[in-house]
């Protein structure tokens, strides 16, 4: 059912916990399966000048496809520009584990609308 990848990154997640004082936060969740995540960012600047992601962090209550896509997400975050990472998409969280149960890809979504809203939340502050 899961891919070796989805096993893995649920057994021994990435960038788990919250991040003090972060520069964004996002909430995602679905009443329905009962899933919900949080998604901490920090901002920094590349050699540029450009905003980067410079840590990420996540907090997951949810089954072994949310906790992948979860820690999935932080790793493709993690370095990239705002702008680059507003260009993740759910289908590419999807191919990096390398699918999801078709009744599990809505996982992939929550992760992904956390990682938006964190950054839509980092943005809304900046611009006050």
């Amino acid at each position: 059912m899961y891919t070796k990848k989805v096993i893995q990154l649920f057994k021994h997640p990435h960038n788990v916990g919250k991040i003090k004082n972060p520069d964004g936060l996002g909430k995602a969740g679905n009443p329905v399966c009962g899933d919900i995540m949080w998604i901490y960012i920090k901002i920094g600047k590349n050699k540029k000048g450009e905003e980067t992601i410079k840590d990420i962090r996540f907090s997951t209550f949810g089954c072994a496809a949310a906790i992948a896509t979860s820690s999935m997400v932080t790793d493709l975050a993690k370095g990239k520009t705002i702008s680059e990472a507003k260009k993740i998409t759910r289908k590419d969280v999807a191919d990096e584990l390398g699918g999801l149960p078709p009744v599990k890809f809505h996982c992939s979504n929550l992760a992904v609308d956390a990682l938006h809203k964190a950054i839509q939340n980092y943005e809304k502050k900046k611009h006050k």
